[in-house]
């Protein structure tokens, strides 16, 4: 008697599950579709843009060096700016590392989900000027990049895209294959001294270029 019920019911059950899985797999495609788009989009920029400004300026006795503190504030593909970052170094001669990263104009014209755009990215903030060298990650390889994060959600598919991307750029043995066309690293610097507002800024054909303004006169000696 219950065996009978449970194979008349047995149909409907596997229905409802085929249905449900149905809708939990369409939901997820839905949410990965919108993710990618939201990724291209953010990639779609043909350049970065940063503001350098150097907060402390003073001498280290016990070296005999200049100890420079700057304020680096990244802005993201929106022209939004992020969380500001601040490095301290010894000396005041600092270089910034960017990178540029082409895919093959074929992928670029099939629009292809993450190859379909090149990359533009803040790597390093460092300074050979003293012994060891000192060297500040502003961006870490294999992590999802400042300003390209999509906000508020936490996604394994988001992650992996970006896993898949670094794997492209930083691996020479899969750059051919994976269709890279260029992954070109520069690192210019700059003397920086106080009142001057240094402008970075990483062009769509891969340079990275460092305009200086001087500080607003309304803005000296105040500490806002």
């Amino acid at each position: 008697m219950i065996i009978s019920k449970i194979v008349k019911v047995l149909p409907s059950l596997v229905i409802i599950g085929l249905l449900v899985f149905g809708i939990f797999y369409l939901q997820k495609k839905l949410e990965e579709t919108r993710i990618l788009k939201e990724v291209i989009q953010r990639l779609s920029s043909d350049s970065r843009v940063a503001e350098v400004l150097v907060t402390k300026n003073e001498l280290d006795e016990s070296t005999g060096k200049i100890r420079t503190t700057l304020k680096f504030l990244e802005f993201d593909t929106e022209g939004r700016p992020l969380a500001p970052k601040y490095f301290t170094f010894e000396g005041n001669i600092i270089q910034f590392q960017s990178l540029v990263v082409r895919f093959d104009d074929r992928l670029v014209q099939a629009g292809d989900r993450l190859r379909g755009r090149s990359a533009y990215l803040f790597l390093k903030a460092f300074s050979l000027d003293s012994e060891p060298p000192q060297i500040f990650d502003i961006t870490e390889a294999h992590q999802i990049p400042s300003g390209y994060k999509i906000p508020g959600i936490r996604s394994d598919f988001e992650t992996r895209l970006w896993k898949e991307f670094w794997n492209y750029a930083l691996s020479p043995s899969l750059r051919h294959q994976a269709g890279v066309k260029n992954a070109q690293i520069e690192a210019p610097g700059s003397l920086f001294v106080p009142g001057t507002i240094y402008l970075l800024k990483i062009e769509h054909d891969g340079g990275i270029r460092i305009d200086t303004e001087p500080v607003p006169e309304i803005l000296k000696g105040e500490k806002l």
